[in-house]
């Protein structure tokens, strides 16, 4: 199984991704992201893209490693990435579908004024790349290829990751963590994740 967890910026995506790694056994996290990081700093300036979801190459790239994790791993694949274009989400979830691939798609939501709050929290201001995207990204979401929708403005990550897994039908083990274990996962987690565009 594939859990896509999909969202704007700032929606939660990544550390709701991490949480449900963190409890469900045999699980493993696929960020595509990081392809297209790679396709950015390896080609020349004159070919970069202000998204790189709009190589193709990009798309190929995501589309055949989750096709590749999913036939050769035997755990539940987890990836947090924002994709609101239809089109590009269908050649990527759509052709894996079409492959038999059980992928299950949810985008986390919430309002902008709470989207923005979250990424000043992280240390992205009002006029950075992910908060400019916000917009595009809510309107994007709309559509129907991207439900299931999970509101998260009253949930912690810990909330989103338990109605995600509910939703998928998936048992997570109990989370026996103390409060401040809870907060090193979590800040470890956006440390690692952290991105210089």
């Amino acid at each position: 199984m594939i859990l896509w967890v999909n969202g704007a910026f700032g929606s939660g995506k990544t550390q709701t991704s991490h949480e449900l790694h963190r409890r469900i056994p045999n699980s493993y996290v696929f960020d595509p992201e990081n392809a297209g990081f790679y396709i950015r700093r390896n080609v020349p300036k004159e070919l970069r893209l202000g998204d790189f979801q709009d190589f193709p190459m990009w798309r190929s790239i995501a589309y055949e490693m989750l096709g590749y994790l999913d036939r050769e791993y035997g755990g539940i694949v987890i990836v947090p990435m924002t994709v609101v274009d239809p089109s590009y989400f269908g050649e990527i979830v759509g052709r894996l579908r079409a492959d038999g691939a059980d992928v299950r798609h949810f985008a986390l939501c919430a309002s902008k004024e709470t989207l923005l709050r979250r990424l000043r929290s992280r240390g992205d201001g009002a006029n950075s790349w992910p908060a400019l995207q916000i917009d595009r990204c809510v309107e994007g979401l709309k559509n129907e290829a991207f439900r299931h929708h999970l509101d998260t403005e009253g949930l912690s990550v810990a909330e989103a990751a338990e109605a995600i897994a509910n939703l998928a039908g998936i048992r997570l083990v109990p989370d026996n963590r103390g409060p401040l274990r809870k907060w090193a996962d979590r800040v470890r987690t956006q440390i690692g994740h952290i991105r210089w565009r």
